[in-house]
This record gives C-alpha cells, sequence and structure tokens, in this order.
C-alpha cells in the first residue's frame, strides 16, 4: 500500500530525537512541511490537516520530542535564516 502523502513527509522529514523534550512546534512543523512540499512538488495542504495527519499517526503536534531531517530541513533553516550560509 503507498504511503499517504503525510505519511511520506513524516517519513521523509521528522525523526524522533534521541534528548527527550518539546520537539518541533506547529510553526516549525509547517514551515518544514512546507519545503518538503516546495522540493517535491506536492500540493500543500492547510495546517489543520497536517495536525489531524498527525494525531492519526499518534503523533502530537504540540508535544512531539521530533527533529528535522534530510533536504526539506536544510531547505527549511536556509530559508528561515539566510544569513547563516
Amino acid at each position: 500500500m503507498p504511503a499517504t502523502h503525510f505519511e511520506q513527509f513524516l517519513a521523509e522529514a521528522v525523526i524522533a530525537d534521541r534528548e527527550p523534550g518539546l520537539g518541533l512546534g506547529r510553526d516549525e512543523l509547517y514551515g518544514l512541511y512546507t519545503s518538503w512540499c516546495l522540493l517535491h512538488k506536492a500540493e500543500l495542504q492547510p495546517p489543520a490537516a497536517l495536525w489531524e495527519a498527525m494525531q492519526d499517526a499518534g503523533i502530537n503536534p504540540d508535544s512531539n520530542n521530533l527533529s528535522m531531517t534530510g533536504p526539506a530541513a536544510a531547505d527549511y533553516i536556509v530559508a528561515s535564516a539566510p544569513d547563516l550560509v
């Protein structure tokens, strides 16, 4: 069975952090998702759809212990802080 749009995003762009903490906030998650969509030429869905998909996957968007990974993370970081490059 092929992965859904959101399952693919979660599989490619986030990982569980080794250190306990709050993880990514909603703004960071949606920014990362936006970068992932741009890189994959995928249709951007509204934030509410992402939050629902995360909750369906058993992930709390507000307390998730997730970190960014992959090309979408690099794109998000560069877009968020271009002075760092």
